[in-house]
């Protein structure tokens, strides 16, 4: 039987639908795409690079609330609205992760919820 352990963090904004922030499945997490809401805020920044960053903490967010670190993401998901976007969402994204860094897609979408610019999903190994 799978052992699956849902993950929440006041850290992250809310779901806005019927999903998890994270779930556990045995040393693995998996994240949901995280919206470019500033939890402090609840507001959407508008350039790439504050979207970027702020999808990131939330991401961030979820990964320490499983009690992993960013250094334990093996995988992310970028979605970008624009891929005109890519160079700058890289600047930023860069300063998240250390070498070696996770593997990674990164793909243009037509639509993001909110009419966000980006959505980033990851997945990290936990402590078990």
């Amino acid at each position: 039987m799978m052992n699956k352990k849902n993950i929440t963090t006041d850290q992250a904004p809310a779901a806005i639908g019927p999903y998890s922030q994270g779930i556990v499945v045995d040393d693995l997490l998996f994240t949901s795409g995280q919206l470019p809401i500033d939890i402090k805020t609840g507001v959407m920044p508008t350039t790439i690079e504050e979207q970027t960053t702020a999808s990131l903490t939330n991401v961030k967010a979820i990964v320490e609330a499983a009690g992993s670190g960013m250094k334990d993401v093996i995988k992310v998901m970028v979605f970008l609205k624009d891929m005109n976007d890519f160079a700058a969402m890289n600047q930023i994204y860069e300063t998240f992760f250390e070498a070696p860094y996770p593997s990674r897609s990164c793909v243009e979408v037509a639509r993001l919820p909110k009419d966000a610019s980006i959505e980033i999903e990851a997945i990290a190994r936990v402590k078990i």
